[in-house]
């Protein structure tokens, strides 16, 4: 589910407490939903742990918004691992 179809199908309290869990204001998540501004990684993965948690209480209304569609670049989350460079690895 996207964002803005969560938002739009998300109750006020429940926009609010997304906001709120996430550090963020529900204006700012419209801005996130209307592709204005992305989210940074953490941000993203905030929003997709606490989307989930609110869509299980729902009772199917809500689904999690993936943070993949949050970032500008999503390709930062394909890894399995998180590469760290090492002295070795420095050009």
């Amino acid at each position: 589910m996207e964002l803005r179809q969560f938002l739009r199908a998300a109750s006020k309290r429940e926009r609010a407490e997304v906001a709120t869990v996430c550090k963020d204001s529900v204006s700012y998540l419209y801005q996130l939903a209307g592709r204005h501004r992305y989210a940074s990684a953490l941000m993203a993965t905030r929003i997709e742990a606490q989307t989930r948690q609110v869509a299980a209480r729902s009772g199917g209304r809500l689904e999690t918004v993936p943070r993949e569609s949050l970032v500008r670049y999503p390709e930062i989350f394909e890894r399995e691992t998180p590469h760290l460079m090492v002295a070795e690895d420095r050009p």
